[in-house]
């Protein structure tokens, strides 16, 4: 899955705008495979040597990583449980739709491990540092209606309009001019590490661009 994952983002043509991710079945993904933590996987992280683990690990991040891609906008579509890393896969999104029925765990902490696919520094971007705290430590479900208004959800809907929830958000994305939308997207990405100066510049830097493109004369 990890493999696939990663090789997916590879596969895109460069035509595509919007990737929504969800799960088959009943639930969006319910993480991690605890019959691994007794042999396979970690068995051999644990032999290797710490540079080399750590390598395993950033080739398991790379199924995530790419969901922040520039020029794509990323949905997940989630219905029933989203735990630990099905839980950072969707957080990994940059907008997330939920079922009324989804339950989201960062259930790593249970393990005696530490979430390792983007999920922490996302969670403290979206809830604040001290939200994020209690809900790795303590690896507790959050209902759909809790995600909302913790702001971890964009919207929240039946779970039988959840296909077309996110149909409906994908159109109105793909209504947007395309550079302008990429332009967006990397203003905001970047917003919270910029000073007010920094922002504005980088906001008339990205004008700019976008006028000289729709309106220049080529001169």
């Amino acid at each position: 899955m990890w493999r696939a994952l990663r090789n997916f983002a590879g596969e895109l043509t460069g035509d595509v705008r919007v990737v929504v991710v969800r799960g088959e079945g009943r639930a969006f993904s319910a993480g991690l495979d605890r019959a691994v933590l007794g042999g396979g996987d970690f068995t051999d992280l644990a032999a290797l040597p710490d540079d080399r683990a750590a390598d395993r690990i950033l080739g398991f991040q790379e199924a995530f990583t790419w969901l922040r891609r520039p020029d794509l906008i990323t949905i997940a579509a989630v219905q029933g449980y989203a735990i630990g890393a099905g839980f950072q896969l969707a957080l990994g999104c940059d907008l997330r739709i939920l079922a009324d029925d989804a339950k989201l765990a960062m259930a790593e902490v249970t393990l005696g491990l530490v979430p390792d696919l983007g999920g922490t520094k996302r969670l403290v971007e979206l809830i604040g540092y001290a939200r994020a705290l209690e809900l790795c430590v303590t690896g507790r479900r959050v209902a759909a209606d809790e995600a909302a208004t913790m702001g971890l959800a964009n919207l929240v809907v039946p779970a039988a309009d959840l296909p077309s929830a996110t149909a409906d958000l994908v159109a109105a994305v793909l209504s947007g001019n395309r550079d302008a939308v990429i332009e967006i997207k990397a203003l905001l990405a970047t917003a919270a590490d910029r000073t007010y100066p920094d922002a504005d510049r980088a906001e008339r830097e990205a004008q700019v661009r976008r006028a000289k493109t729709l309106f220049g004369t080529g001169d």
